[in-house]
């Protein structure tokens, strides 16, 4: 049953039109904002503090395995940095790979190895997006070609045998299987969201993936049996204001929480589901 705009609740306010989230193991949320700001903050919302700043524009953040780094992905520096967590030092993780520079790179996704994968977008309404690769020393490859329309939010399945891609301007939902080698391996359309612009993934413990689309401005559960329904919607535009990227925490890990690049704040919503844990939280 689909939720109402009174289930969405304002988790934190004075953020500079974030499009990124992510959160960390101690129960912190941290997410980005226009102008290169990392936030972090505090588990209860009560406190924002701009941790560091990249001088870009971040797009997707994700916490490696082992917690001793956040990969955030810089729209205007054209890049992935590496902050290290215990120093808040900024490095240049990655510009691309194989010889191709990014020019989009969206959003990055770590399998449990430490492997780090990252949506490069391609160009606005031109059909070129792929998907790149990195082991931990940063050594990359151009995993798959695509090419991708506007490659965008990734997730791994639960046994990360697929990475699944949300596709702006198809506009729906792609999946790549991975093989045993880590190669990508047969790409299947797996939902199309007709009339949306879907931007960000996240999956529950169930199986079920939620998309958070910037237009229009809601999110939908896709079953594993890719049934699409409608979870939320915001007609007007104020709770969720262009939702971009999901990500699960709260105490029992059933709070969905949403960046929204419209406006100024986080959005937390109470749903009944537990999300699934990323490489961070195992």
């Amino acid at each position: 049953m689909a939720l109402t705009i009174d289930d969405v609740a304002i988790f934190a306010d004075g953020l500079d039109h974030p499009e990124c989230i992510a959160v960390h193991p101690d129960g912190s949320v941290w997410a980005g904002g226009e102008a290169g700001q990392v936030y972090r903050v505090s588990a209860d919302g009560s406190e924002i503090k701009e941790v560091v700043n990249t001088g870009g524009f971040n797009l997707g953040l994700a916490f490696s395995p082992d917690m001793s780094w956040l990969a955030i992905c810089d729209l205007k520096n054209h890049c992935v940095w590496k902050l290290d967590l215990q120093s808040m030092s900024l490095i240049k993780f990655a510009v691309g790979a194989e010889g191709v520079l990014f020019n989009i790179p969206n959003y990055p996704c770590f399998s449990k190895d430490g492997h780090l994968w990252v949506s490069e977008s391609g160009a606005f309404r031109q059909i070129t997006g792929k998907l790149f690769r990195f082991d931990k020393e940063g050594n990359g490859v151009i995993w798959h070609d695509g090419p991708f329309n506007f490659a965008n939010g990734l997730a791994l399945s639960a046994k990360e045998d697929w990475l699944y891609v949300a596709c702006t301007w198809l506009p729906g939902v792609e999946r790549i299987a991975i093989n045993a080698d880590g190669s990508a391996g047969v790409r299947e359309i797996y939902c199309t969201l007709p009339q949306s612009c879907p931007d960000g993934l996240a999956f529950d413990a169930e199986g079920n993936l939620y998309v958070g689309c910037y237009a229009p401005n809601c999110i939908y559960k896709v079953t594993a049996d890719k049934e699409v329904s409608l979870l939320i919607d915001d007609w007007e535009a104020h709770t969720l204001s262009n939702p971009t990227n999901l990500a699960f925490g709260g105490k029992d890990f059933n709070e969905l929480y949403t960046a929204n690049l419209g406006r100024w704040h986080i959005s937390k919503i109470n749903i009944d589901a537990k999300g699934q844990k990323l490489a961070c939280h195992k």
